[in-house]
């Protein structure tokens, strides 16, 4: 299993598989054939059917050049993966080389079958029940156990992972207006922090603030501004706005954010390791399912929980979700996806709640490991129109034009 580096990542929304995925290939593409006076793109599957509401085609024309670049977006050609882009590269009239890319979630990609920049394979385990029998024969809570296996630059990346989704939440949290795109959608994180500030019942107050931070690092994420991938651009709502709400309404040390950070990023990362964190493999159980049980960790750890109850809390934050389609409408990461995160966030807070007291009167029957492969197994069973097609779900019932 690699670093939880490869689950946090830094980029430009509104997609991690549409967006920043498409972005890497380009970039490559680049380094590799500085000589190259044109390009010939042609998007597949998800990517064709969705990539306009994704900005895959400004982003591609924006880092090779949009004189340069001409975009075919094939709905009809069957292919082994929905993420597959191919693209062919000139010398003039010469073509000089053609390159097969897969983005298979959360930012990464692969090159004509390969993975690009590959990452090492650092930690011993890929189960989280082997690596609670490893922490518990050496006494050691989960972040001491990701601490051992991580490398020594991990805390100062981590800090800049910290920073960014304070920043993200904070940018989001001021801005008013519409939203790119022809969805038309108000901005309305800033209107429910105000509200929020309103609230004198303190469950309501937090419940709002927690919400508002949600709405505002996926607002930005839909307007194309810089997000944290937690474990995807789809699902950057989630992580961030617990981080912010620990941090600045309930005051826990920057420390334990950090530290729990890192426990959230291990369960993201046996997501991905062990099913998917692709929406359009998976629908969207594999990205905020994801980020809801990456959330429920997170939570757990801050509230002192044991490693067995951090475990039952990303098992039931994943758990409930399974089935959760991938609907777009329009193909923007907006309908359900920001109102989806503000959920999913709270589901977050509630399971780990859940998980304190449940550990203390009953062994919990469902392991995370049993979910993980379970979502990974439903996953497959998903129509391709319930799978970031924008063919079906909410995406063929609410009209794209109010």
């Amino acid at each position: 299993m690699q670093s939880i580096k490869t689950i946090y990542k830094i980029g430009p929304g509104p997609s991690s598989s549409h967006t920043f995925g498409p972005m890497m290939a380009s970039k490559y593409i680049n380094e590799q054939y500085p000589e190259a006076t044109s390009f010939k793109i042609t998007l597949f599957g998800s990517l064709a059917l969705t990539g306009k509401g994704h900005l895959t085609d400004k982003i591609i024309l924006k880092t090779l050049g949009a004189s340069k670049c001409e975009i075919i977006f094939d709905m009809k050609t069957p292919v082994e993966h929905p993420n597959t882009m191919i693209i062919e590269v000139f010398d003039k009239d010469t073509k000089i080389a053609e390159h097969t890319f897969v983005s298979i979630g959360g930012g990464k990609i692969e090159i004509d079958g390969k993975k690009g920049n590959v990452d090492p394979e650092i930690y011993p385990h890929t189960k989280m029940d082997d690596i609670q029998v490893y922490c518990n024969e050496r006494h050691l809570r989960l972040d001491q156990y990701i601490d051992e296996v991580e490398d020594s630059d991990f805390d100062s990346y981590m800090n800049q992972i910290f920073k960014q989704m304070l920043k993200t939440v904070n940018t989001g949290l001021k801005k008013t207006g519409v939203l790119p795109g022809s969805l038309k959608i108000d901005r309305v994180a800033h209107a429910l922090h105000q509200s929020a500030q309103s609230c004198n019942d303190i469950q309501d107050k937090n419940s709002l603030l927690l919400s508002s931070y949600a709405y505002a690092a996926n607002e930005q994420n839909a307007s194309g501004g810089i997000v944290v991938t937690a474990p995807t651009m789809g699902s950057c709502g989630v992580l961030p706005s617990l981080v912010y709400h620990f941090y600045y309404d309930q005051n826990y040390p920057k420390k334990t954010i950090i530290q729990g950070l890192k426990v959230a990023g291990l369960i993201g990362n046996l997501i991905q390791t062990n099913a998917t964190i692709s929406g359009a493999k998976a629908g969207c159980q594999a990205e905020v399912g994801a980020a809801c049980s990456m959330g429920a960790a997170f939570v757990a750890y801050c509230q002192l929980q044991n490693n067995e109850q951090i475990e039952c809390a990303a098992e039931i934050g994943l758990e409930h979700h399974l089935g959760l389609t991938c609907d777009p409408v329009g193909g923007y990461v907006m309908i359900p996806c920001i109102e989806r995160n503000a959920v999913a966030a709270q589901r977050s807070v509630d399971a780990a709640r859940l998980a304190k007291y449940l550990r203390n009167v009953k062994k919990n029957r469902v392991s995370f490991d049993m979910v993980v492969q379970t979502m990974n197994l439903t996953g497959k069973k998903l129509p391709i129109e319930l799978k970031e097609s924008a063919l079906g779900g909410l995406a063929v019932v609410v009209p794209e034009k109010a």
